[in-house]
């Protein structure tokens, strides 16, 4: 089973990841999780990528593709896998594609959660963090028992910068941009299955797996 996870910023993503991969056995590939590792462990493309990184700059798709491809080419992978933040381009989907049919192989789907921008802002936003323990809350949907304190640690809860207004606005412009078009690149091959990531988690969960299930029949026919 071979998947590409993509939706706004703040559409639950991270977490449905974890679920599927949990569920199907498969590695969760995430592009962040490369570069880290990459630059951690001094690879050539890892100094390549820090050089743009450390500037501030996006790292080129050229970088980007050739450390997914090593990535999936390891061991874990031969069984299946999913993409997360990769492709985020249809530069990246179209190196992606021709990656898997010189192996032979074949996206099983590409998963959109969709999630309207309005509501994106209003879960975003309304997010507050305990910077001690980790704990996640939320003003309106998981309010902590006393406003301002963590129920776990009592250490205080703060909005970090990434979940003010403007930011997600930016954040959702940058998604719109770049990675929306990538709706129509699936939607044009018929890989493209989207799921309502406005549902409660399970639901939304739920909605994956008959997705996916019905895909991965359709492959083996």
């Amino acid at each position: 089973m071979k998947i590409v996870l993509f939706g706004p910023p703040g559409a639950g993503k991270g977490t449905q990841a974890k679920s599927i991969c949990n569920r199907y056995s498969i590695p969760h590939i995430s592009t962040g999780d490369i570069f880290r590792r990459n630059i951690a462990e001094n690879t050539p493309l890892g100094v390549e990528a820090k050089k743009y990184i450390d500037k501030g700059h996006l790292v080129p798709d050229d970088v980007t593709i050739r450390m997914v491809y090593d990535r999936l080419e390891q061991e874990d992978c031969y069984n299946g896998y999913l993409l997360d933040g990769f492709p985020r381009t249809v530069k990246q989907a179209e190196a992606l594609q021709y990656f898997l049919s010189s192996r032979k192989e074949c996206l099983t789907t590409a998963l959109l959660i969709e999630v309207p921008g309005s509501f994106i802002i209003d879960r975003m936003t309304g997010r507050r963090v305990c910077l001690a323990c980790g704990a996640s809350y939320h003003i309106k949907y998981n309010k902590p028992k006393v406003q301002g304190r963590c129920d776990v640690c009592g250490s205080d809860l703060i909005q970090r910068k990434d979940d003010t207004e403007d930011t997600v606005r930016e954040r959702l412009e940058v998604y719109e941009t770049q990675t929306a078009p990538l709706i129509d690149f699936y939607k044009s091959r018929d890989l493209l299955r989207t799921v309502d990531g406005t549902k409660a988690i399970n639901l939304v969960f739920e909605s994956i797996c008959k997705i996916l299930g019905e895909s991965y029949d359709n492959i083996k026919k």
